[in-house]
């Protein structure tokens, strides 16, 4: 680690963004999914369904799905059958995912608040781990990738989806403006917290290229890597074994 780490575009303490992150995500929980369908036209639900298809859950099948605190992917996961286990680092996010699931009738996922970079499960504990636009907010990704290794069987797989590099020039210019001028004020407006909304904005800047992440997954230890961007790298699906 070092001494500092990005919190948007500011530079602090490891320990104060994992403070300042928990408190974003504490603020928008409640907000969370009505502010994903805004942010991205719907379009992020058609991006969860072709991970899952990705992943291929299977019945039986243990599943991490790390910073799935609202349920979004767990929901999809749980319907091929797999037994999946629902992990945060935010109480407040968890709180909302439980209450979606009563409301759906799923009573069959565990949830789990944990710190993706100090998980509690024992070694090959899992047969398949997912994060969904969570792991460019953890503080020490490099030291959650080897984490992710280190709880699933040989053979288990490492599926991560997260916003990424536009590649496309139009496009690219274009979602700097919404991203950075836009998105801020409907966060304000919907969620009624602007600055949650422009730091997730900033996140999603300062996240490493698809090349530099992929490098980091198989610095961790996984093998036969690969990138999906979709739109143009608008988002990007990063996927590995662990062998």
């Amino acid at each position: 680690m070092t001494e500092t780490v990005s919190f948007g575009y500011e530079q602090v303490s490891p320990e104060e963004k994992t403070q300042r992150v928990r408190g974003v995500f504490s603020s928008v929980a409640s907000k969370y999914d009505v502010m994903n369908d805004a942010m991205s036209g719907g379009m992020h639900r058609l991006w969860k369904d072709h991970f899952v298809r990705r992943v291929k859950p299977r019945p039986g099948e243990d599943i991490l799905d790390m910073a799935g605190g609202t349920g979004d992917i767990a929901f999809r996961l749980e319907k091929a059958g797999a037994n999946v286990t629902v992990s945060d680092i935010n109480p407040d996010m968890l709180s909302v995912g439980m209450e979606r699931a009563v409301e759906r009738g799923i009573d069959t996922l565990v949830w789990s608040e944990q710190n993706a970079e100090k998980l509690t499960f024992p070694d090959r504990h899992f047969d398949a781990y997912t994060i969904a636009f969570g792991i460019r907010n953890v503080t020490d990704i490099p030291a959650a990738l080897r984490e992710a290794h280190r709880v699933l069987r040989f053979g288990g797989r490492f599926f991560c989806l997260e916003f990424s590099t536009v590649e496309w020039p139009g496009l690219s210019k274009a979602y700097d403006i919404y991203s950075h001028h836009l998105l801020p004020k409907m966060g304000k407006v919907i969620a009624g917290d602007e600055d949650s909304y422009r730091y997730l904005a900033e996140s999603i800047r300062k996240f490493p290229p698809m090349p530099q992440f992929e490098a980091m997954i198989r610095d961790a230890g996984f093998v036969q890597t690969k990138v999906e961007p979709i739109l143009g790298g608008l988002v990007a699906i990063h996927s590995g074994w662990k062998v």
